[in-house]
C-alpha cells in the first residue's frame, strides 16, 4: 500500500479558543508520522515492509470531531497527564493535605481526569519537518491536582526510523506527575485483524498484579510460570486466553511490567510481526510499561480507511511509572517538587527483518 495522507483540513478548528491542527512529520527514509496538538495525539504512523510496502500503524481517526466526541474514548494516540494509568479513588496525600481527582474509571481515577492531557490544545510549534515541539500549561488545581506545571513535549522522527517521544516538565508546587503515550499499534496495519500472531519479547522479570479495578496489590510478581513471561519472544496470543484470573479480570493483557533497564538505550521491547517483517523496538528511561491488548476497543467508532477497529486488534506499550504510585511507599516515586526537572524519554523505533 502507498501512503495515503490524511486531509489537515479535517483538523482544522478552534477548541477552548485555540486553533487545533495537523502536523506531519517525515525523515529521509519516507516514514511518516502525523501529529495533532488536540491532545497530542499520534494520529498515524506510515512504516515499510521488509517489500517496501508502506502501511499506517497505529490506530487513529480522519477528522478531529471524532477525537472530540468519540463513541467511547480508548485515547487512541493521546498524549496522558498529569497522571498516566489508575490511582486509587482518585485520592492522594501530599504535604499533610489530601487531594481528590474525578472517578472516571468505576471507582477509580483514570488518565488525569475528566478532561486531562488527552483533551486539551497544546501550543504547537514545528521545529523543522522531523521535529514537533508542544506546550501546555496544566494550573494549579486542575483536576484535582496541586501546582502550576509546565510542560515541553517533543515529537522527533529520527533518520534511523525512530519516533522519539521527551516529555519535561517543572512545577512551582509539589505535585505528581506520569506521562506516557497511548499510541495503539498493529504492525500489519492499522484494522488488519488481530495482534496474537505478533511476536513480543518484553525485558521484565516482574509484572503488577492488581485487583478487580486494576489498582495495584502493592506487590512486583515474578512473570516465571504464568502468562506474562515475555523474557524471550513468543506468540502474543499464546497465553492470552489462559484460565488465569489477572487476565480474566482484564479481558486480555492491561498489567503494567517491570523493566530490566541499564539505561535508555537498553531495549524494553522487541515486537516482530512476522509476514510483513515489520518490527517495532522500544527504549525508555522508566521503570515499566503497561502492556495493553486494546481489551476494550470494540465500539470506539470508524477509524482511518473506514475501517472497524476491534479489540485485541492492537497493542500499547505505555511507558511510565507504576500505577497508584502516590499511594505506594514501595514504588518509585512520581512526586515533583519545585526546582526539580521532569523528565521522561520513550523511543517506538520502526525496523524490518527478512
Amino acid at each position: 500500500m502507498t501512503k495515503v495522507l490524511l486531509d489537515a483540513k479535517k483538523f482544522e478548528k478552534i477548541i477552548d479558543g485555540k486553533p487545533v491542527q495537523l502536523f506531519t512529520l517525515e525523515n529521509s527514509n519516507g516514514l511518516v508520522s502525523e501529529i495533532t496538538n488536540f491532545g497530542g495525539r499520534i494520529v498515524s504512523l506510515w512504516a515499510p515492509d521488509k517489500n517496501g510496502n508502506f502501511e499506517d500503524l497505529v490506530l487513529g481517526y480522519d477528522h478531529i470531531e471524532r477525537y472530540e466526541n468519540p463513541p467511547s474514548e480508548v485515547y487512541l494516540g493521546a498524549l496522558i497527564g498529569r497522571y498516566g494509568n489508575r490511582i486509587a479513588k482518585g485520592r492522594f496525600e501530599l504535604n499533610g493535605n489530601i487531594f481528590s481527582g474525578a472517578i472516571n474509571n468505576g471507582p477509580n481515577h483514570l488518565h488525569g481526569g475528566l478532561k486531562g492531557f488527552s483533551h486539551v490544545v497544546w501550543d504547537a510549534k514545528q521545529i523543522n519537518k522531523q521535529q514537533l515541539e508542544l506546550r501546555y500549561l496544566s494550573v494549579d488545581g486542575e483536576e484535582g491536582y496541586p501546582g502550576n506545571l509546565q510542560i515541553t513535549v517533543s515529537y522527533t522522527l529520527t533518520d534511523d526510523n525512530a519516533l522519539e517521544l521527551e516529555y519535561k516538565g517543572t512545577t512551582d508546587a509539589a505535585t505528581h506527575v506520569n506521562l506516557t503515550n497511548h499510541s495503539y499499534f498493529n504492525l500489519k496495519g492499522a484494522g488488519n485483524g488481530p495482534v496474537a500472531d505478533h511476536l513480543l519479547q518484553l525485558n521484565a522479570d516482574h509484572y503488577i498484579p492488581t485487583d478487580e479495578t486494576a489498582i495495584p496489590l502493592g506487590n512486583l510478581e515474578s512473570v516465571a510460570n504464568t502468562p506474562f513471561d515475555f523474557r524471550e519472544l513468543k506468540l502474543i496470543g499464546e497465553n492470552l486466553n489462559d484460565d488465569n484470573k489477572q487476565l480474566k479480570m482484564a479481558r486480555g493483557y492491561d498489567h503494567t511490567v517491570a523493566f530490566n533497564l541499564a539505561d535508555k538505550n537498553t531495549r524494553a521491547v522487541l515486537a516482530i510481526e512476522p509476514k510483513s517483517g515489520r518490527t517495532l523496538e522500544v527504549f525508555t528511561n522508566e521503570p515499566g510499561a503497561q502492556f495493553y491488548t486494546g481489551n476494550w476497543v470494540t465500539g470506539c467508532g470508524t477509524g482511518k480507511q473506514g475501517k472497524i477497529y476491534l479489540s485485541q486488534e492492537s497493542f500499547c506499550i505505555e511507558t511510565q511509572h507504576f500505577p497508584n504510585s502516590p499511594n505506594q511507599e514501595n514504588f518509585p516515586s512520581t512526586l515533583l517538587q519545585p526546582g526539580e526537572a521532569y523528565y521522561s524519554f520513550c523511543s517506538y523505533k520502526f525496523g524490518v527483518q527478512a
